[in-house]
């Protein structure tokens, strides 16, 4: 038996060893690869200030919107400039949530692939260093007929009014971009995408095909409400893209708008959410997601036949410089975890603690790196 013993310590030795290359094999796959994460929308150059009350009132400002620049609007743009002291950050919605997840994921780089629409001038030039500091894989589609686009956000207290000029981000073309092969290739390496409802304004038929992509390879497409004017004036755009979305994001006033568009006749939020959640949908294999930010009250998420609400994480009001930004980095926060095939409810977890720092920050801006988890 003594003579037996050696052997078998050896095979235990090498089945241990099996067992440890195993491990960290499964470990080695479970790594983030690059362009994991697919965003698409529209590229702006964010030009902050905090305004008086005059300035919203003589624009016709809400303190808590997001609308689109009309004709009257236009002058402000140079009168915030010349009038307040301004910050400028590289921004558009998806960009920012796609910039805030790889600095929740930190390594690898380039984990987020973005594509937008962006001027051959200076302001696109500093989008695209902007990007390259954040590590994000942004390949823009770069055009001469107008200019980079620009978002004011025009902050009183802990509000802020968002009037966007979308100019060359309203030029995005899908023949010219999308579905160039290099570009397509990197689509279809994602295995997540998300797009802010803010794009529907621009390409539907490029989101139509990012979605349909998605679904018919069962990876997860998500998308978000964006604001009460898309849930209204563009809700035709909305339900086309409706029946592929996984993951549907909004807060309370976009929820409260797509449910009277949609004759859901209820104002209560759970209602709301369980009633979207049951919309048509195409992938049979992922019931739809849906996810409701309500600012200090709490986020809202409807998951299988549960509705749940998650308290965020309590702050100082005196600590809160600005709430610019704080609904993108929620949803950045929630893709960093998702692309990392967490639980949603692990990804609302993320998502509080992005929007808690970039709320203590000037526009969608971040220290170097996350104290998370």
């Amino acid at each position: 038996m003594a003579s037996g013993e050696p052997k078998a310590k050896r095979v235990k030795l090498e089945e241990k060893e099996v067992e440890k290359k195993e491990e960290i094999k499964e470990k080695e796959e479970k790594k983030l690869s690059q362009n994991t994460l697919f965003g698409m929308g529209n590229p702006l150059l964010d030009i902050s200030a905090v305004v008086d009350k005059d300035f919203l009132e003589k624009y016709g400002l809400k303190p808590n919107d997001q609308i689109l620049a009309e004709d009257k609007h236009k002058a402000m743009f140079e009168e915030i400039v010349k009038k307040f002291k301004v910050e400028y950050h590289a921004g558009g919605s998806t960009q920012n949530t796609v910039k805030v997840a790889q600095w929740m994921i930190q390594r690898p780089h380039k984990v987020a692939t973005f594509f937008g629409c962006i001027g051959q001038d200076k302001f696109g030039e500093i989008l695209k260093q902007k990007a390259e500091e954040a590590h994000v894989d942004a390949h823009y589609y770069q055009q001469d007929e107008e200019p980079t686009g620009t978002c004011a956000a025009c902050i009183t207290g802990d509000n802020r009014s968002l009037v966007a000029n979308l100019a060359a981000a309203n030029c995005y073309k899908k023949d010219k971009h999308l579905d160039l092969e290099e570009n397509w290739k990197l689509v279809e390496k994602a295995k997540v995408y998300y797009i802010a409802g803010f794009f529907l304004t621009v390409s539907l038929e490029s989101i139509l095909k990012v979605a349909k992509h998605a679904s018919e390879n069962n990876k997860i497409f998500s998308l978000n409400l964006s604001a009460p004017f898309i849930c209204q004036f563009f809700k035709d755009n909305l339900m086309q893209v409706m029946p592929y979305v996984d993951i549907l994001f909004g807060n309370e006033t976009e929820a409260a708008m797509f449910a009277q568009e949609q004759e859901m006749e209820t104002k209560d939020i759970e209602e709301i959410v369980k009633k979207a959640q049951n919309l048509p949908k195409v992938n049979k294999k992922r019931q739809r997601v849906v996810v409701i930010t309500q600012g200090k009250e709490g986020t809202v998420m409807a998951k299988g036949d549960k509705v749940q609400i998650f308290p965020v994480l309590e702050i100082d009001q005196s600590k809160i410089v600005d709430t610019n930004g704080a609904g993108d980095a929620f949803v950045g926060g929630f893709l960093s975890e998702l692309v990392q095939e967490k639980p949603e409810e692990e990804c609302i977890a993320a998502g509080h603690y992005a929007a808690n720092v970039i709320i203590r920050h000037a526009g969608c801006t971040f220290p170097e790196k996350p104290a998370y988890p």
